[in-house]
């Protein structure tokens, strides 16, 4: 097998089970030893994050998972803390109830969910209750003991994956465990990484000592940092690219002029804009490297795709006669083109071929729309939309939000791994159009550029939110960013 970087490669949880069962199928090692291995390495971690930690609260379900919670909380008494473990029923596989009997060889005693309000006060609560197999909204005592986890206002520390958190799509159809760090053992789940992984709070993988031949393909990747390489000394303008940004509607100029923007700043050569004529003077007085002209129509609109070489269409464009005028125009020129905003809800109400080189970046309503699906279905299956898109459009997708997914044609997905909250904030998705449109235009194709547009964008958004995430503005990211297309911050 190719190898590959296990920090940074996902996997779904068949995978997962399947790594395991070759694990010991193939390897023979015991599903005892294994369970074994990771209650070790959740419990080191455990003291890592909490070197004063006294006296624990493990809360085991009746599978596997609840096993390597049994075995953390052998391993505590072992070390000294005093623990109470809390059981949802009896183990219901051969390890599970071995690890079960190991705990209460020590001396351990197991109580029924109902003891918890007489127990007395703990530092941290161990979840243990479900593992990367389940995949429903939680009931009965599970969802009463996730509950009890939550409403105790303890630090939770999970075991693989959070109770009630996908891991196959970080979605959560009911109530779900929010921790402050989770131990996830030999491979990366990929719902750990987007939509609602923010309640697996710090994770940390425990690759538990296994040899790389029980692995295979990863179903997704993280995105690492990166940055364009340093230019040729005898670099001009015109070999950076030309981007044409097209948009700006009655009222809406400012979405045009931040994606514009943005292309500087991620550094395109020239930067021209499309836009009506009530937006050009200020345009032009406040960013007058932008080359603003006013457009009445698709006459107007041709000589300006002659010149350029990437066009970013969509932000403030609207869907009236003139922008649906100008997006024809522009997509029948089949330049490379990034396509936002009104660009795919134009795309929606008329379906039709895209350029060769296309990159489409909508957000969950967006990409709803183009699939004929509700918004909720996205988010239930972030990874199954973003590669239907990608494939259904022959064009690289961005589907934006936590854990921002791009998806190629081909299948390939990578998932950012930064961003914060005050993103969600006008004006974030034009300047991500923008950069992308800018590094198009720099000659990476269209999935490296997206993916490092993402990236550029997320991790300059980082650093501006040093200041506070509210009140976080898109126009905040322009000088992050120009350090970090350049290398120039961590």
């Amino acid at each position: 097998m190719t190898a590959f970087d296990l920090d940074t490669a996902l996997f779904t949880s068949a995978q997962a089970r399947a790594i395991d069962r070759r694990a010991i199928d193939g390897l023979g090692i015991p599903g005892f030893e294994l369970m074994t291995r990771a209650a070790a390495a959740a419990f080191a971690m455990l003291r890592r994050r909490w070197p004063g930690l006294r006296r624990l609260r493990v809360v085991c379900g009746t599978g596997n998972n609840g096993g390597d919670g049994y075995l953390v909380a052998r391993d505590a008494l072992a070390n000294g803390l005093a623990v109470d473990v809390v059981a949802l029923g009896p183990p219901r596989s051969v390890d599970a109830n071995s690890a079960r009997a190991a705990f209460e060889a020590l001396g351990g005693t197991v109580l029924p969910l109902s003891a918890w309000p007489g127990l007395p006060p703990a530092d941290v609560v161990v979840d243990a209750i479900f593992g990367t197999g389940f995949d429903r909204a939680p009931e009965g005592e599970g969802r009463e003991a996730i509950e009890a986890i939550n409403a105790s206002g303890l630090p939770v520390f999970a075991l693989d994956v959070p109770s009630g958190l996908s891991a196959d799509t970080g979605a959560s159809p009911g109530v779900a465990v929010r921790a402050a760090a989770t131990a996830t053992f030999i491979v990366h789940k990929r719902g750990l990484h987007t939509h609602r992984a923010e309640l697996a709070g710090e994770v940390e993988l425990q690759p538990l000592d296994l040899p790389r031949d029980v692995l295979e393909a990863p179903d997704a990747w993280l995105m690492v940092a990166s940055s364009l390489p340093p230019r040729p000394k005898d670099s001009h303008k015109g070999s950076n690219g030309h981007v044409l940004a097209i948009g700006g509607d009655h009222g809406t100029g400012g979405a045009i002029r931040m994606a514009a923007e943005a292309a500087l700043r991620a550094g395109a050569g020239l930067v021209s804009v499309a836009t009506h004529e009530e937006n050009v003077l200020a345009m032009n007085a406040a960013r007058p490297e932008l080359m603003a002209r006013a457009v009445n129509g698709p006459q107007a609109l041709q000589p300006m795709l002659d010149r350029a070489s990437v066009v970013a269409l969509g932000p403030g464009l609207g869907q009236g006669a003139w922008g649906h005028a100008l997006w024809t125009t522009a997509l029948d020129m089949d330049l490379p083109t990034v396509l936002d905003a009104d660009g795919l809800n134009l795309l929606h109400a008329e379906r039709r071929s895209l350029p060769a080189k296309a990159v489409l970046t909508p957000h969950p309503g967006e990409a709803g729309r183009l699939l004929g699906i509700e918004t909720a279905a996205v988010q239930a299956d972030r990874f199954a939309t973003a590669r239907e898109l990608a494939r259904r459009y022959r064009a690289v997708v961005v589907l934006k939000g936590n854990g921002s997914l791009v998806a190629s044609p081909d299948g390939d997905v990578s998932v950012c791994p930064w961003g914060n909250p005050g993103m969600a904030s006008g004006g974030m998705g034009d300047t991500l159009t923008g950069v992308i449109a800018g590094l198009l235009g720099q000659g990476c194709d269209p999935y490296r550029a997206a993916c490092l547009g993402v990236a550029l964008h997320a991790r300059a958004a980082d650093v501006a939110a040093r200041a506070g995430e509210r009140g976080l503005l898109a126009g905040d990211l322009l000088d992050p960013l120009r350090r970090l297309v350049n290398g120039l911050d961590s």
